[in-house]
């Protein structure tokens, strides 16, 4: 069952995954969140585990930086391990001039540069949206944990250092909140394969306001983000 980069057997791994970018905070909730951890993946350092949420079984691994990435891992996790439920949760850069530094962004649809969605030859463009399903339970849990969140279109990125900085500009007058660099693949596959995927965010920086927070802080400090997410298994 194990795939070139998931070296996991069959039941391995929940119908219910989190998917961050680095594999740290993966590492992170699994040590943080989880009981009777086990890691089943460490195959290019891309840990994964699989454990408990008050009772309910729910995996978390780390898919990297950008839409080859999580388009690689959602994938096999999609089509070889039998996942239902691909949750992102990630960091984004602001667009926004009102979102401030450690704001969370439910990605209700996410907007692209990429050409990931030519695979599948249609006439005309794909808007990649996330699971109703998904995004309905995770604004109903952050209200009744009071957290407060953004619902709204997000961008996926092919670029992050942009030879025209101020690009951000014309998508942010089309209500782009922020952008990231894996949410549109993801969803992309999730509604190809006829399961459920949603994206998380949590402001790590803004190109608005020309502030950031460091790699340590969102390794670890984007904990109800993390909350959230851990509710929808």
């Amino acid at each position: 069952m194990s795939t070139p980069h998931i070296n996991a057997k069959k039941g391995d791994i929940a119908e219910t995954i989190l998917l961050p970018g680095d594999p740290l905070r993966a590492k992170f909730i699994a040590e943080t969140y989880l009981e009777d951890v086990v890691r089943f993946n460490e195959v290019r350092n891309m840990f994964g585990y699989t454990g408990t949420y008050k009772g309910k079984k729910i995996s978390v691994m780390g898919t990297g930086m950008g839409v080859p990435s999580i388009g690689i891992y959602s994938y096999e996790l999609i089509h070889e391990f039998g996942v239902k439920n691909l949750i992102r949760i990630g960091s984004c850069g602001a667009y926004n001039k009102d979102l401030e530094l450690y704001d969370i962004i439910l990605g209700m649809g996410a907007s692209t540069n990429s050409n990931f969605a030519n695979q599948y030859n249609l006439p005309g463009t794909f808007s990649a949206i996330a699971s109703w399903d998904l995004l309905y339970k995770a604004k109903k849990v952050a209200e009744e944990k009071k957290i407060d969140v953004k619902v709204g279109n997000i961008l996926t990125s092919d670029v992050f250092y942009n030879d025209t900085p101020n690009v951000y500009e014309k998508w942010e007058k089309m209500g782009i909140l922020a952008v990231e660099m894996e949410a549109y693949a993801l969803y992309c596959n999730a509604v190809a394969a006829g399961v459920n995927a949603l994206t998380i965010l949590t402001v790590s920086d803004s190109l608005v306001k020309k502030m950031e927070t460091t790699a340590t802080e969102r390794e670890k400090s984007f904990t109800q983000m993390m909350e959230i997410a851990l509710e929808l298994a």
